[in-house]
């Protein structure tokens, strides 16, 4: 029995406006999970953020938030809690260090109208508004609290400020562009899958990661049999295998070179 890990954007869903799962993807996640095999995401969006259109691929869990929330066969496994002050005063720092923020729980996002808008954070809010997510939750809110939290810079930001009071909590992973995601230090798409692997006994040998941008990196680092979908450049020197583009079978090619259907 092997176990397959998937990222959502560029992997399973095509990145443009249409939004699309090839049918070949939609049949090989199928066939492989008739054979016995396990499939997961394996994502760094947290579990309010996963479509409907997802989900009915057919998975056996979720591993999500960069590996801070991980669900198996409907059970929580896993979950990551912040404390509330411990929000709070991150998003105070963040407000002083003139940065633009949104703050990611698995219930939802948050934003903070006393912080700058960037174009990108206008972009991520007209996505969420197409999408029919709530773009209404804001830091005041009494329920704010985050599980990771994602940011852009711009010349008015005070990186060495905004490195000095994030680094000692989180790993900020450079998304280039200006843009910063920040993920609680101990928890990655690469811890997931340990999580994951123990849990089931399964061997590493038997894992497999799928994955098309740097993001992806500590998953697909993770195991041995690593997969990068065609035209993901960037990560070809660290996988093991790399497939067609998403919408040329991509996921089914991979999936028929090592076996797995």
């Amino acid at each position: 029995m092997a176990v397959i890990f998937f990222d959502i954007d560029g992997t399973l869903v095509t990145e443009d406006e249409r939004g699309l799962i090839p049918e070949s993807t939609r049949t090989a996640v199928a066939e492989t999970r008739k054979r016995g095999n396990l499939t997961f995401i394996n994502s760094g969006r947290t579990a309010f953020n996963i479509s409907p259109r997802v989900k009915e691929l057919g998975f056996d869990g979720y591993l999500l938030g960069c590996g801070t929330y991980i669900e198996y066969q409907g059970n929580v496994i896993l979950s990551n809690n912040l404390e509330k002050s411990f929000c709070n005063n991150i998003a105070q720092k963040m407000r002083e260090c003139c940065i633009t923020p949104v703050y990611e729980h698995r219930d939802g996002y948050f934003f903070d109208d006393k912080c700058p808008v960037s174009d990108g954070l206008k972009h991520f809010m007209e996505t969420f508004v197409d999408s029919g997510i709530d773009i209404s939750r804001r830091v005041e809110d009494k329920e704010f609290i985050f599980d990771k939290f994602v940011v852009w810079c711009s010349k008015d930001t005070d990186m060495e400020r905004f490195r000095r009071e994030v680094s000692p909590y989180f790993d900020i992973i450079d998304r280039g562009g200006g843009f910063y995601e920040n993920v609680p230090k101990g928890f990655s798409k690469a811890t997931a899958i340990d999580v994951i692997l123990r849990k089931l006994k399964i061997p590493v040998s038997e894992a497999y990661a799928i994955g098309d941008s740097m993001n992806d990196l500590p998953m697909l680092k993770a195991v041995p049999n690593s997969i990068a979908m065609g035209g993901a450049e960037v990560i070809y020197p660290y996988v093991s295998y790399i497939t067609t583009p998403i919408e040329e079978e991509g996921i089914a090619n991979a999936l028929r070179h090592f076996g797995l259907i």
